[in-house]
């Protein structure tokens, strides 16, 4: 069973425009069966006006698909915190999760968001910005897979060190009164060590995702709670969207409890395309 989450910066490649057909072509490259998506557009005039997640569930065959909305109106102007309530056709931002397996139900988890303007530290001499940071969500669902039933949430945290953290926490404890076991697959925003250290989730992998032509850190995780859940290879294929690299794992049930280490991935980290 393949998983893989990646934060698809609204499918559009560094430096240039949207290409609906090149981030269906991505999609289908990775072949996953489960795929949380970040930074999701439905109806943004930036990508077309379509809806992304529509276009990933396609090119995948997923028999699963929802998008939970962060922000409603569009990002970088109008915008609002979304409700869940908001009406069809309305142009909104946020994450996606896409199924090849039959779901038993959806979950959306509102996260606590900074409440009030701060300052964001810019390169260069006096950039300084006061900035609203964004609605964060994470959207859960329960699946019946070839390995058992999983409880699996995509989710994009806070870029503010200390919040994600605190974001992250409150995430776990919501998961945590799901069904078992879990999957929580995302951009955090965290390296290694503060995830594992703030989940209490085991990581599947280790592997540099971003930036994209040279990764240096690892943004994007795939963790668990399951004591026999192993990874048995990963990637991070570079492809034509995104700033980030996609992270894949295939996974396997292991025939005795896993210790609670990483799994030997980091060497494969860009197998895949490059």
């Amino acid at each position: 069973m393949r998983v893989a989450t990646f934060n698809i910066l609204h499918g559009r490649s560094p430096g240039a425009g949207v290409d609906i057909d090149a981030f269906a072509h991505c999609i289908r490259t990775l072949d996953a069966d489960l795929l949380a998506l970040q930074e999701v557009d439905v109806h943004q005039p930036r990508s077309g006006s379509v809806d992304l997640t529509a276009i990933a569930a396609d090119a995948m065959g997923a028999v699963a698909q929802r998008f939970a909305a962060t922000i409603a109106g569009t990002p970088g102007a109008v915008w609002a915190a979304a409700t869940g309530a908001e009406q069809p056709g309305t142009a909104a931002y946020g994450v996606a999760l896409l199924s090849r397996y039959p779901v038993r139900d959806w979950h959306v988890a509102y996260l606590p968001r900074i409440p009030f303007s701060f300052p964001m530290y810019l390169p260069g001499p006096n950039r300084v910005m006061m900035v609203d940071e964004e609605p964060r969500a994470a959207l859960a669902g329960c699946f019946d897979t070839p390995l058992g039933t999983f409880t699996v949430a995509s989710t994009h945290l806070s870029f503010v060190p200390g919040w994600n953290r605190y974001q992250l926490r409150r995430l776990s404890r919501v998961l945590a009164a799901f069904p078992g076991p879990r999957m929580l697959l995302g951009d955090l925003n965290l390296t290694g060590p503060a995830v594992r250290r703030w989940s209490g989730l085991r990581p599947l992998a280790t592997a540099s995702t971003f930036p994209t032509h040279q990764p240096s850190r690892q943004l994007d995780h795939v963790l668990t709670d399951h004591p026999r859940l192993r990874a048995r290879r990963c990637a991070t294929p570079q492809l034509a969207i995104s700033d980030h690299r996609a992270l894949m794992v295939d996974v396997e049930l292991a025939p005795q409890p896993v210790s609670n280490t990483l799994s030997p991935c980091a060497a494969r980290e860009n197998e895949g395309e490059g």
